[in-house]
């Protein structure tokens, strides 16, 4: 039977690592996990608001804020190449299933 502990907690950011003690993991020796995880609740919602409150007609400029990414996610992305190239960053932002990041609607 596994045992975790929360080594770390961030409260601003949601971000929380825990040490997973996995006795017996393999057939002769005990093991572990490091894992990092963030709930993204309150950053959904508040884009949620964010998209709501916005006037559709009204355009809006280069400096105008689109999403709300969580570290997770963007370190994830940062890692995959993906923040650093424009136009699959522009694809991951308009892609549906990202929608709850958006803070605007529309195409980037």
């Amino acid at each position: 039977m596994s045992k975790r502990r929360t080594i770390e907690f961030d409260p601003l950011t949601g971000v929380k690592t825990d040490f997973i003690w996995n006795p017996g993991a393999t057939s002769s020796k005990d093991g572990f996990t490091i894992e990092t995880s963030q709930d993204v609740t309150q950053i959904i919602e508040k884009n949620k608001k964010q998209l709501a409150s916005v006037d559709r007609h009204q355009k809006h400029g280069e400096w105008s804020k689109i999403a709300s990414i969580p570290l997770s996610i963007y370190f994830e992305l940062k890692k995959e190449g993906v923040i650093d190239d424009r136009k699959r960053f522009k694809k991951w932002l308009n892609d549906p299933d990202n929608r709850y990041f958006r803070t605007r609607e529309g195409t980037v």
